[in-house]
């Protein structure tokens, strides 16, 4: 019998599962999938997601895998273009976007030699039950059994659906996106095209020399989008010029990817014998790139409060109830930020007074721009007396 089970080995599986078993817990960590394989993803690790690889001994392996580090980000609102480097999270000042092949391989590999029992291409069929209580999964005609079963099997997630487990505050997505890969396009950084009813985001430097490219539309414009998505790429590049010109030079290096089913919601991570993890148990739009960092985020909080349940520190359901009140307490306010990104509004007199008074502020710009990258609390930024 596993102290954990956890079903799901990328972004938040794999590190629960390291951090468990790193405070000796036993531990079985399964994933559908073979690995190296990819999954949808902006790529992106803001700064508070690298200081958590950097914590836990694995940073030098995603910084010497190819992709380069990311410290600045221009802002581009139509009339002139914000730029400076993000605001650290402490010592960290860099982010990094891996291509996920390589990012899900060293978390996956950072738990086998943690000790956790791996088995990929090993898919869940249901989880088993003890009147309400979760015991085990079973795999075929295999059932193993754990003290707690974790899914961090993403937003479709089989053990979310098994427990049915309660969704709070959901609202419909807003956005579709559609990304691919740029090789030979030189200069630049990350980039932020805000334009009314689309945002483009390119730049961010990936492995082999790639660089990611993102475009965002209205939901409701997704079969538009897909019946073209090529002219509906380029046209919308047509719409960030500084961009646009640096990709000429070079050429698409492979295919598009597509995704249209982003809602938000949190959902209730815990109950009798079971506990969600990352999009699993909570989502939102990816347009302020956050996927990734929350859940390096979750993956700790949940690895504290089944450590403090397993060696009788505090009740499971008391330390599993001060996960989910952190968790929601720590993520509301880029959840709401998120929110109005997705909307794909055209600034308001507000926003365009608050770019206005950052244009020749660059250790303000640093901050705002910290406040996307979850590195500058957005109350601090907006009670500063500069902005009174």
């Amino acid at each position: 019998m596993y102290d954990a089970i956890v079903v799901g080995a990328r972004a938040a599986g794999s590190p629960t599962a390291v951090l468990l078993a790193r405070k000796g817990h036993r531990v079985l960590l399964v994933d559908r999938a073979t690995f190296p394989s990819d999954t949808l993803s902006t790529h992106y690790i803001h700064q508070p997601g690298v200081a958590r690889l950097a914590s836990w001994g694995l940073l030098d392996r995603v910084a010497t895998s190819g992709a380069p580090p990311e410290r600045w980000t221009t802002l581009d609102v139509g009339a002139f273009a914000l730029s400076a480097p993000v605001a650290p999270a402490g010592d960290v000042a860099d982010a990094y976007a891996p291509r996920r092949t390589v990012l899900d391989t060293i978390l996956l590999e950072a738990a086998a030699e943690a000790g956790v029992e791996v088995r990929t291409g090993y898919p869940v069929d249901e989880l088993v039950f003890e009147g309400e209580a979760v015991v085990g999964i079973r795999s075929g005609g295999a059932v193993e059994r754990a003290r707690v079963v974790v899914g961090a099997d993403g937003r479709n997630s089989l053990v979310a659906r098994a427990v049915q487990a309660p969704a709070t505050d959901a609202r419909p997505g807003r956005t579709c996106a559609y990304y691919t890969y740029w090789g030979g396009a030189d200069g630049g950084h990350v980039e932020l095209y805000p334009r009314e009813g689309r945002m483009v985001m390119g730049g961010a430097r990936t492995n082999d020399g790639l660089r990611i490219v993102i475009v965002f539309w209205p939901t409701e414009e997704f079969r538009a989008v897909r019946a073209d998505v090529e002219g509906s790429f380029h046209e919308a590049l047509a719409l960030a010029p500084p961009l646009a010109e640096r990709l000429a030079a070079g050429e698409r290096a492979d295919r598009f990817y597509g995704i249209a089913d982003l809602p938000f919601w949190y959902r209730k991570p815990y109950g009798p014998g079971w506990a969600l993890v990352g999009d699993a148990g909570y989502h939102k739009d990816p347009i302020t790139a956050q996927g990734i960092s929350d859940a390096f985020r979750d993956a700790e909080l949940l690895a504290d409060a089944l450590d403090a349940g397993f060696g009788g520190a505090r009740r499971f359901d008391e330390a599993l109830a001060g996960y989910e009140r952190t968790r929601d307490e720590e993520t509301r306010p880029l959840y709401e930020l998120t929110w109005e990104f997705a909307a794909l509004a055209p600034p308001s007199p507000e926003q365009q007074a608050l770019f206005a008074s950052l244009r020749d502020d660059p250790d303000r710009t640093s901050r705002f721009l910290g406040t996307v990258a979850g590195t500058v609390p957005i109350a601090d930024f907006f009670r500063a007396p500069a902005l009174v």
